[in-house]
């Protein structure tokens, strides 16, 4: 194993935390989980705040409310007010844990709370995000909505006087510990990048491999060598999250933590190679992707017999099957949130700054250049 110096850092620093947080709220968290997993409930994950002026900190915003934050304090629990901003499937969801999005200072106590409630407490509000041609999808043409199976919407979350009882409450003023929480998710998260994105990939290959089998060239040299480019990325993203799992190591809690340092590179590359994958796969589908007359445009007595004679595909494929194809790549190349493979790669879990930063971070390049000198016999 590569020795890093930030990894008996970081474990020391682990353990320190381990040792200090409150035990009760410990034990909050455990008896929520254990509940999660006894009924088979969803949840879903409130991390971003709106932000407001992102120069500034919580206090320094001119509307309190633009950081999710306590608003009042009962015997029995905390009154908050805010909202979460990107929450996948929420509205599936039985509950939203929430937790603070960044460091805290002594003085931004009232920002760092960390709690689960479920989604239809009273003060609850999902404002409902937008997705590329989504109007398209409500015409009842199935053709139209690219992923017959399954989907993602996203939605902002707003908490407008919201009571949380004081045995849903996992952190509540104790701004040491709001760092340490969001190093730890984001490492989970980016780690899990290189599973779930790969996963996608495959999706987009797939379709990709076989709208030019519709299309009679899936023989051509050029496009072999495109879905080869394609599946060598996505390997190199599922690689990511597989090497970050296993260099992970254990806490003084005894729980295992994965690699920060493989789980930022991982997520790194998750910001840049579906940009590429999404590219060569626009390559394959051709112009066609975009300008396709919906569903709504067969199922016209007039138009459709047009479409069918003249969109056909090679060797029988129907111009039906060629465009539920296209719609299934229109939707992960442009689409947004959960559904496209694209902007969400660049902007869940932490937009590229995030990881670098924390590459930065543990880069060890006073080692790096211990090893030079001693190879280079530099005194």
């Amino acid at each position: 194993m590569r020795g890093h110096g930030w990894r008996e850092r970081l474990l020391l620093h682990h353990y320190e935390v381990d040792k200090k947080y409150g035990t009760s709220y410990q034990k909050n968290f455990l008896e929520w989980f254990k509940r999660i997993q006894r009924e088979d409930l969803y949840t879903c994950a409130g991390i971003t705040d709106p932000k407001g002026d992102r120069s500034k900190r919580p206090l320094e915003q001119s509307d309190p409310d633009l950081f999710l934050r306590v608003v009042e304090r009962r015997p029995d629990g905390v009154v908050v007010n805010g909202a979460k901003m990107h929450l996948t499937s929420c509205v599936n969801a039985h509950e939203i844990f929430t937790m603070p999005t960044m460091s805290l200072r002594p003085g931004e106590e009232d920002y760092a709370i960390s709690f689960a409630v479920p989604m239809n407490t009273p003060g609850i509000t999902m404002i409902i995000g937008r997705n590329s041609s989504d109007l398209r999808k409500l015409y009842g043409t199935p053709m139209d909505v690219g992923n017959a199976k399954c989907g993602g919407i996203e939605a902002v979350c707003v908490f407008d006087h919201v009571f949380v009882p004081n045995e849903r409450i996992f952190l509540n003023g104790e701004v040491e510990f709001a760092g340490p929480l969001v190093d730890r998710f984001a490492s989970y998260h980016r780690n899990s990048y290189g599973g779930c994105k790969a996963g996608v990939g495959d999706v987009l290959i797939g379709a990709a491999s076989l709208f030019a089998q519709f299309n009679g060239v899936e023989k051509a040299a050029h496009i072999k060598d495109k879905l080869v480019e394609m599946t060598h990325m996505n390997e190199t993203l599922y690689s990511g999250g597989i090497a970050s799992s296993c260099e992970g190591y254990q806490t003084a809690a005894g729980n295992y933590i994965v690699d920060p340092m493989l789980a930022n590179c991982c997520k790194l590359n998750v910001t840049r190679y579906p940009y590429e994958m999404c590219h060569l796969a626009e390559e394959i589908a051709g112009g066609l992707m975009v300008t396709a007359p919906s569903g709504a445009d067969f199922d016209n007595p007039e138009t459709g017999p047009y479409l069918r004679k003249l969109l056909v595909g090679a060797n029988g494929v129907s111009a039906e099957d060629k465009l539920r194809a296209l719609r299934l790549l229109e939707t992960m190349c442009i689409g947004t949130g959960a559904v496209g493979f694209r902007t969400e790669s660049m902007h869940g879990a932490g937009s590229p700054a995030a990881q670098k930063l924390n590459i930065s971070r543990y880069a060890n390049f006073n080692g790096k250049k211990d090893m030079a000198k001693h190879l280079a016999n530099i005194k």
